[in-house]
Protein backbone atom coordinates (compact mmCIF):
# COMPACT_ATOMS: atom_id res chain seq x y z
CA UNK A 1 0.00 0.00 0.00
CA UNK A 2 2.67 2.28 0.81
CA UNK A 3 4.73 1.84 -2.35
CA UNK A 4 1.34 2.07 -4.36
CA UNK A 5 0.85 6.08 -2.95
CA UNK A 6 4.80 6.28 -3.33
CA UNK A 7 4.69 5.78 -6.84
CA UNK A 8 1.59 7.86 -7.47
CA UNK A 9 2.98 10.50 -5.09
CA UNK A 10 6.05 10.52 -7.99
CA UNK A 11 3.78 10.23 -10.57
CA UNK A 12 2.04 13.09 -9.41
CA UNK A 13 5.32 15.44 -8.99
CA UNK A 14 6.21 14.39 -12.74
CA UNK A 15 3.67 16.00 -14.05
CA UNK A 16 4.08 18.90 -11.70
CA UNK A 17 7.45 19.31 -12.81
CA UNK A 18 6.34 19.00 -16.38
CA UNK A 19 3.62 21.33 -16.48
CA UNK A 20 5.82 24.01 -14.32
CA UNK A 21 8.75 23.74 -17.04
CA UNK A 22 5.85 24.53 -19.73
CA UNK A 23 4.85 27.20 -18.38
CA UNK A 24 8.39 28.64 -17.59
CA UNK A 25 9.35 28.44 -21.58
CA UNK A 26 5.89 29.63 -22.05
CA UNK A 27 6.16 32.79 -19.88
CA UNK A 28 10.13 32.94 -20.88
CA UNK A 29 8.65 33.18 -24.54
CA UNK A 30 6.59 35.24 -23.45
CA UNK A 31 8.58 38.26 -22.92
CA UNK A 32 9.27 38.58 -26.53
CA UNK A 33 5.64 37.98 -27.96
CA UNK A 34 3.69 39.87 -25.50
CA UNK A 35 0.49 40.99 -27.26
CA UNK A 36 -0.35 44.90 -27.91
CA UNK A 37 1.07 47.15 -30.07
CA UNK A 38 4.44 48.95 -29.85
CA UNK A 39 6.66 50.71 -32.11
CA UNK A 40 10.83 49.29 -32.40
CA UNK A 41 13.23 51.25 -34.31
CA UNK A 42 15.43 49.17 -37.01
CA UNK A 43 18.33 47.61 -35.61
CA UNK A 44 20.36 49.75 -37.69
CA UNK A 45 19.49 52.44 -35.81
CA UNK A 46 20.64 53.63 -32.56
CA UNK A 47 18.04 54.43 -28.99
CA UNK A 48 17.93 58.37 -29.95
CA UNK A 49 18.37 58.59 -33.70
CA UNK A 50 15.42 58.07 -36.35
CA UNK A 51 14.58 55.12 -38.40
CA UNK A 52 11.94 53.37 -39.75
CA UNK A 53 8.84 52.56 -37.62
CA UNK A 54 7.46 49.14 -37.48
CA UNK A 55 4.48 48.57 -35.46
CA UNK A 56 4.33 45.29 -34.06
CA UNK A 57 0.45 43.66 -33.59
CA UNK A 58 -1.20 41.63 -31.42
CA UNK A 59 0.08 38.11 -31.70
CA UNK A 60 3.31 38.72 -32.83
CA UNK A 61 2.42 39.89 -36.15
CA UNK A 62 4.67 42.33 -37.94
CA UNK A 63 3.26 44.56 -40.27
CA UNK A 64 6.51 46.70 -41.46
CA UNK A 65 6.05 50.62 -42.08
CA UNK A 66 9.61 51.05 -44.47
CA UNK A 67 10.02 54.20 -45.55
CA UNK A 68 8.60 55.90 -42.13
CA UNK A 69 10.55 58.62 -40.74
CA UNK A 70 10.73 59.13 -36.96
CA UNK A 71 11.88 62.70 -35.50
CA UNK A 72 13.35 63.48 -32.34
CA UNK A 73 11.00 66.08 -30.47
CA UNK A 74 13.34 68.52 -29.76
CA UNK A 75 14.00 72.26 -29.44
CA UNK A 76 15.44 72.01 -32.79
CA UNK A 77 12.71 70.43 -34.66
CA UNK A 78 10.35 73.22 -32.73
CA UNK A 79 12.39 75.59 -34.11
CA UNK A 80 12.09 74.36 -37.12
CA UNK A 81 8.67 74.02 -37.17
CA UNK A 82 8.12 77.55 -36.43
CA UNK A 83 10.36 78.44 -38.89
CA UNK A 84 8.47 76.86 -41.58
CA UNK A 85 6.16 78.42 -44.03
CA UNK A 86 2.93 80.35 -42.92
CA UNK A 87 0.02 79.84 -44.08
CA UNK A 88 -0.80 83.14 -46.95
CA UNK A 89 -3.85 82.44 -48.19
CA UNK A 90 -5.72 84.45 -46.02
CA UNK A 91 -3.58 87.70 -46.85
CA UNK A 92 -5.45 87.42 -50.39
CA UNK A 93 -8.77 88.33 -48.42
CA UNK A 94 -7.70 91.83 -47.52
CA UNK A 95 -9.41 94.52 -49.23
CA UNK A 96 -10.14 97.94 -48.34
CA UNK A 97 -14.02 98.53 -47.39
CA UNK A 98 -16.07 100.29 -50.46
CA UNK A 99 -19.20 102.50 -50.17
CA UNK A 100 -22.51 100.65 -50.74
CA UNK A 101 -23.89 100.71 -54.46
CA UNK A 102 -27.50 99.47 -55.27
CA UNK A 103 -28.39 96.11 -57.10
CA UNK A 104 -31.15 94.00 -58.40
CA UNK A 105 -33.45 93.50 -55.53
CA UNK A 106 -33.31 96.59 -53.22
CA UNK A 107 -35.90 98.54 -52.41
CA UNK A 108 -35.16 101.97 -52.71
CA UNK A 109 -37.37 105.20 -50.83
CA UNK A 110 -37.38 108.28 -53.19
CA UNK A 111 -38.40 111.38 -51.67
CA UNK A 112 -39.22 114.45 -53.85
CA UNK A 113 -39.97 117.59 -51.13
CA UNK A 114 -43.17 119.65 -51.89
CA UNK A 115 -44.43 117.41 -54.21
CA UNK A 116 -46.51 115.05 -52.01
CA UNK A 117 -48.21 113.29 -54.80
CA UNK A 118 -45.15 111.61 -55.81
CA UNK A 119 -45.55 109.35 -52.79
CA UNK A 120 -48.15 107.53 -53.89
CA UNK A 121 -45.90 106.18 -56.74
CA UNK A 122 -44.36 104.21 -53.76
CA UNK A 123 -47.11 102.29 -52.78
CA UNK A 124 -48.73 102.32 -49.49
CA UNK A 125 -46.84 101.48 -46.02
CA UNK A 126 -47.53 98.54 -44.27
CA UNK A 127 -47.73 98.70 -40.61
CA UNK A 128 -48.40 94.87 -39.92
CA UNK A 129 -44.78 94.08 -41.73
CA UNK A 130 -43.38 91.18 -39.75
CA UNK A 131 -41.38 88.94 -42.09
CA UNK A 132 -37.88 89.90 -43.32
CA UNK A 133 -38.51 88.55 -46.45
CA UNK A 134 -41.76 91.12 -46.89
CA UNK A 135 -40.05 94.54 -49.02
CA UNK A 136 -41.49 97.98 -47.61
CA UNK A 137 -42.92 100.32 -49.68
CA UNK A 138 -40.92 101.71 -52.20
CA UNK A 139 -39.25 101.46 -55.63
CA UNK A 140 -37.59 97.92 -56.83
CA UNK A 141 -34.17 97.68 -58.98
CA UNK A 142 -35.45 95.20 -61.25
CA UNK A 143 -33.58 92.52 -63.04
CA UNK A 144 -32.44 94.71 -65.93
CA UNK A 145 -30.78 97.10 -62.95
CA UNK A 146 -33.51 100.34 -63.19
CA UNK A 147 -36.45 101.56 -61.54
CA UNK A 148 -39.67 103.19 -62.67
CA UNK A 149 -40.00 106.90 -61.46
CA UNK A 150 -42.93 109.22 -62.48
CA UNK A 151 -41.79 111.95 -65.04
CA UNK A 152 -38.09 110.57 -64.93
CA UNK A 153 -39.36 107.24 -66.91
CA UNK A 154 -36.60 104.44 -66.50
CA UNK A 155 -33.86 105.20 -64.42
CA UNK A 156 -30.52 102.93 -64.41
CA UNK A 157 -29.37 102.89 -60.86
CA UNK A 158 -27.51 99.47 -60.40
CA UNK A 159 -23.95 100.07 -59.63
CA UNK A 160 -24.40 103.45 -58.59
CA UNK A 161 -24.01 104.95 -54.83
CA UNK A 162 -27.04 106.23 -53.10
CA UNK A 163 -25.91 110.10 -53.68
CA UNK A 164 -25.39 109.16 -57.61
CA UNK A 165 -28.50 107.85 -57.90
CA UNK A 166 -30.17 110.88 -56.46
CA UNK A 167 -28.10 113.35 -58.73
CA UNK A 168 -29.03 111.40 -61.68
CA UNK A 169 -33.11 111.51 -60.37
CA UNK A 170 -32.64 115.16 -59.60
CA UNK A 171 -31.05 116.02 -62.86
CA UNK A 172 -34.65 114.20 -64.66
CA UNK A 173 -36.79 115.75 -62.81
CA UNK A 174 -35.46 118.89 -63.29
CA UNK A 175 -37.11 119.10 -66.94
CA UNK A 176 -40.35 118.78 -64.99
CA UNK A 177 -39.61 120.52 -61.89
CA UNK A 178 -38.22 123.41 -61.19
CA UNK A 179 -34.97 122.83 -59.09
CA UNK A 180 -36.10 119.43 -57.61
CA UNK A 181 -34.99 118.69 -53.55
CA UNK A 182 -34.93 114.74 -54.35
CA UNK A 183 -33.72 112.56 -51.00
CA UNK A 184 -33.09 108.35 -51.73
CA UNK A 185 -32.31 106.20 -49.29
CA UNK A 186 -32.08 102.05 -49.61
CA UNK A 187 -34.92 100.95 -47.69
CA UNK A 188 -33.98 96.88 -47.92
CA UNK A 189 -30.54 96.02 -48.57
CA UNK A 190 -31.50 92.47 -50.63
CA UNK A 191 -28.68 92.64 -54.23
CA UNK A 192 -25.97 91.01 -52.07
CA UNK A 193 -25.18 88.85 -49.30
CA UNK A 194 -23.27 86.42 -47.71
CA UNK A 195 -23.64 82.84 -46.13
CA UNK A 196 -21.91 82.41 -42.46
CA UNK A 197 -22.36 78.79 -41.55
CA UNK A 198 -20.85 76.48 -38.82
CA UNK A 199 -19.96 77.13 -34.99
CA UNK A 200 -22.35 80.37 -34.90
CA UNK A 201 -24.97 80.95 -32.58
CA UNK A 202 -28.00 82.34 -35.60
CA UNK A 203 -26.41 80.52 -38.87
CA UNK A 204 -27.62 81.71 -41.99
CA UNK A 205 -28.07 84.63 -44.85
CA UNK A 206 -26.47 87.83 -43.70
CA UNK A 207 -27.29 91.09 -45.90
CA UNK A 208 -24.41 93.10 -46.88
CA UNK A 209 -25.61 96.95 -46.40
CA UNK A 210 -23.99 99.62 -45.94
CA UNK A 211 -21.91 98.80 -43.43
CA UNK A 212 -18.77 97.18 -44.67
CA UNK A 213 -19.02 93.68 -44.37
CA UNK A 214 -16.13 92.88 -42.81
CA UNK A 215 -15.16 89.26 -41.12
CA UNK A 216 -16.00 90.27 -37.52
CA UNK A 217 -19.16 92.03 -38.72
CA UNK A 218 -19.88 89.04 -40.58
CA UNK A 219 -20.13 86.57 -37.31
CA UNK A 220 -21.18 89.61 -34.99
CA UNK A 221 -24.23 89.38 -37.00
CA UNK A 222 -24.68 85.73 -36.73
CA UNK A 223 -24.66 85.99 -33.18
CA UNK A 224 -21.15 85.43 -32.41
CA UNK A 225 -18.99 82.29 -31.82
CA UNK A 226 -20.31 79.52 -30.33
CA UNK A 227 -18.38 77.73 -27.39
CA UNK A 228 -17.06 74.87 -29.49
CA UNK A 229 -15.53 77.13 -32.63
CA UNK A 230 -12.32 76.76 -33.62
CA UNK A 231 -11.29 80.08 -34.67
CA UNK A 232 -7.85 78.53 -36.18
CA UNK A 233 -9.37 76.92 -38.93
CA UNK A 234 -12.46 78.84 -40.14
CA UNK A 235 -13.13 78.83 -44.51
CA UNK A 236 -13.76 81.50 -46.80
CA UNK A 237 -14.98 80.14 -50.13
CA UNK A 238 -15.24 82.51 -52.64
CA UNK A 239 -15.56 81.73 -56.25
CA UNK A 240 -15.12 78.14 -56.19
CA UNK A 241 -11.87 79.01 -53.73
CA UNK A 242 -11.34 78.13 -50.89
CA UNK A 243 -9.40 80.22 -48.17
CA UNK A 244 -8.29 79.06 -44.45
CA UNK A 245 -8.62 81.37 -41.85
CA UNK A 246 -6.82 81.23 -38.68
CA UNK A 247 -7.34 84.71 -36.46
CA UNK A 248 -4.26 82.85 -33.58
CA UNK A 249 -1.93 83.15 -36.85
CA UNK A 250 -2.97 86.42 -37.98
CA UNK A 251 -2.37 87.63 -34.42
CA UNK A 252 0.72 86.50 -34.33
CA UNK A 253 1.50 88.25 -37.48
CA UNK A 254 0.10 91.06 -35.92
CA UNK A 255 -2.37 91.19 -39.04
CA UNK A 256 -5.65 92.82 -38.31
CA UNK A 257 -8.73 90.23 -39.11
CA UNK A 258 -11.25 92.92 -39.73
CA UNK A 259 -9.11 93.71 -42.89
CA UNK A 260 -10.39 90.78 -44.36
CA UNK A 261 -13.64 92.29 -46.24
CA UNK A 262 -16.38 89.84 -47.88
CA UNK A 263 -18.19 90.09 -50.81
CA UNK A 264 -21.60 88.98 -52.63
CA UNK A 265 -22.17 85.19 -52.33
CA UNK A 266 -18.86 84.27 -50.18
CA UNK A 267 -19.43 81.07 -47.28
CA UNK A 268 -18.28 81.48 -44.39
CA UNK A 269 -18.07 78.35 -42.37
CA UNK A 270 -16.67 78.23 -38.88
CA UNK A 271 -15.42 74.42 -38.04
CA UNK A 272 -16.29 73.07 -34.63
CA UNK A 273 -13.86 71.71 -32.71
CA UNK A 274 -14.47 67.97 -32.25
CA UNK A 275 -14.18 68.15 -36.03
CA UNK A 276 -10.06 68.69 -35.80
CA UNK A 277 -9.84 66.28 -32.69
CA UNK A 278 -6.44 64.25 -31.67
CA UNK A 279 -6.91 60.37 -30.90
CA UNK A 280 -4.45 60.11 -27.25
CA UNK A 281 -4.12 56.46 -27.08
CA UNK A 282 -1.95 53.56 -25.29
CA UNK A 283 -1.15 53.65 -21.90
CA UNK A 284 -2.80 56.40 -20.55
CA UNK A 285 -5.38 56.75 -17.69
CA UNK A 286 -8.27 57.65 -19.87
CA UNK A 287 -7.78 57.41 -23.64
CA UNK A 288 -10.00 60.02 -25.31
CA UNK A 289 -9.87 61.99 -27.95
CA UNK A 290 -8.36 65.37 -27.23
CA UNK A 291 -10.30 68.42 -29.25
CA UNK A 292 -8.32 72.15 -29.69
CA UNK A 293 -8.22 75.04 -27.14
CA UNK A 294 -10.53 77.76 -28.12
CA UNK A 295 -8.10 79.34 -30.03
CA UNK A 296 -7.76 76.56 -32.01
CA UNK A 297 -4.36 75.27 -30.82
CA UNK A 298 -3.58 71.98 -29.40
CA UNK A 299 -0.14 70.91 -27.89
CA UNK A 300 0.95 67.57 -26.78
CA UNK A 301 0.73 68.29 -22.98
CA UNK A 302 -3.20 69.53 -23.24
CA UNK A 303 -3.50 66.43 -25.44
CA UNK A 304 -2.11 64.33 -22.85
CA UNK A 305 -3.99 66.33 -19.76
CA UNK A 306 -7.19 66.05 -21.45
CA UNK A 307 -6.75 62.47 -21.43
CA UNK A 308 -5.91 62.15 -17.81
CA UNK A 309 -2.02 62.03 -18.20
CA UNK A 310 0.32 58.55 -18.46
CA UNK A 311 -0.63 55.43 -16.57
CA UNK A 312 1.95 55.53 -13.96
CA UNK A 313 2.12 51.82 -13.44
CA UNK A 314 2.25 50.86 -17.13
CA UNK A 315 3.68 53.47 -19.12
CA UNK A 316 6.71 53.46 -20.77
CA UNK A 317 7.66 57.86 -20.71
CA UNK A 318 10.65 57.17 -22.98
CA UNK A 319 8.23 55.73 -25.61
CA UNK A 320 5.93 58.52 -26.38
CA UNK A 321 5.17 58.70 -30.53
CA UNK A 322 3.38 61.26 -32.42
CA UNK A 323 1.67 59.79 -35.81
CA UNK A 324 0.80 62.07 -37.94
CA UNK A 325 -0.04 62.24 -42.25
CA UNK A 326 -1.49 58.32 -41.54
CA UNK A 327 -3.95 59.07 -44.42
CA UNK A 328 -1.66 61.38 -46.49
CA UNK A 329 1.30 60.58 -48.96
CA UNK A 330 3.57 61.54 -46.71
CA UNK A 331 3.35 59.95 -43.08
CA UNK A 332 5.59 60.72 -40.34
CA UNK A 333 6.20 59.56 -36.37
CA UNK A 334 7.62 62.08 -33.69
CA UNK A 335 9.23 60.78 -31.31
CA UNK A 336 9.43 62.10 -27.56
CA UNK A 337 11.30 60.53 -24.61
CA UNK A 338 9.37 62.24 -21.61
CA UNK A 339 10.91 60.58 -18.92
CA UNK A 340 12.46 63.54 -17.55
CA UNK A 341 10.60 66.56 -16.55
CA UNK A 342 11.54 69.10 -18.63
CA UNK A 343 10.72 66.87 -21.49
CA UNK A 344 7.67 68.61 -20.85
CA UNK A 345 8.84 72.17 -21.58
CA UNK A 346 9.03 70.77 -25.67
CA UNK A 347 5.49 68.59 -25.15
CA UNK A 348 3.85 72.07 -24.21
CA UNK A 349 5.40 73.17 -27.56
CA UNK A 350 4.70 70.95 -29.96
CA UNK A 351 1.47 71.76 -31.83
CA UNK A 352 -1.01 68.58 -32.49
CA UNK A 353 -2.50 68.91 -35.67
CA UNK A 354 -6.08 67.61 -36.80
CA UNK A 355 -6.22 63.53 -36.75
CA UNK A 356 -3.13 63.04 -35.35
CA UNK A 357 -2.89 59.70 -33.03
CA UNK A 358 -0.47 60.09 -29.50
CA UNK A 359 0.69 56.56 -28.74
CA UNK A 360 2.35 55.53 -25.61
CA UNK A 361 4.01 52.35 -25.17
CA UNK A 362 3.88 50.09 -22.11
CA UNK A 363 6.63 48.90 -20.30
CA UNK A 364 8.62 45.60 -21.19
CA UNK A 365 7.19 44.64 -17.10
CA UNK A 366 3.71 45.21 -17.79
CA UNK A 367 3.14 43.10 -21.60
CA UNK A 368 5.13 40.70 -19.38
CA UNK A 369 2.01 40.95 -16.16
CA UNK A 370 0.13 40.76 -18.96
CA UNK A 371 0.91 37.81 -20.28
CA UNK A 372 1.48 35.88 -17.08
CA UNK A 373 -2.01 36.80 -15.63
CA UNK A 374 -3.38 35.19 -18.59
CA UNK A 375 -1.36 32.09 -18.73
CA UNK A 376 -1.75 31.30 -14.72
CA UNK A 377 -5.25 29.84 -14.85
CA UNK A 378 -4.43 27.72 -17.81
CA UNK A 379 -1.77 26.42 -15.44
CA UNK A 380 -3.54 26.35 -12.12
CA UNK A 381 -6.00 24.70 -14.39
CA UNK A 382 -3.86 22.03 -15.61
CA UNK A 383 -2.29 21.02 -12.05
CA UNK A 384 -5.49 20.47 -10.32
CA UNK A 385 -6.60 18.35 -13.09
CA UNK A 386 -3.31 16.50 -12.79
CA UNK A 387 -3.98 16.07 -8.49
CA UNK A 388 -7.43 14.93 -9.27
CA UNK A 389 -6.91 12.38 -11.73
CA UNK A 390 -4.50 10.83 -9.53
Amino acid sequence: MLCRISKGARATAVVRCALLWVAASAVLCACTVAPGMRVERDASTGPGEAGSAAVRADKGSASSANGVPIHEIDAALLAQMRSGVANTAALDLFSTARPYTLGVGDVLQITVWDHPELAAAQGAQNPTQVRAADAPAGFVVDDSGCIQFPYAGSVRVAGLKTDEARDLLTRRLANVFRNPQVTVRVASFRSAQVYVDGEVHTPGVQPINDIPMTLYEAVSRAGGFTAAADQSRMVLVRDGRSYPVDLSQLFEQQKNPAKIVLRDGDLLRVVSRDENGVFVMGEINHPATAVPMKNGRLTLSDALSQAGSLNPTTADAAQMYVIRGALSGAPGVYHLDARSPVAMLLANQFELQPKDVVYVDSTRLARFSRVLSQLLPAINAGLTAAVVSK
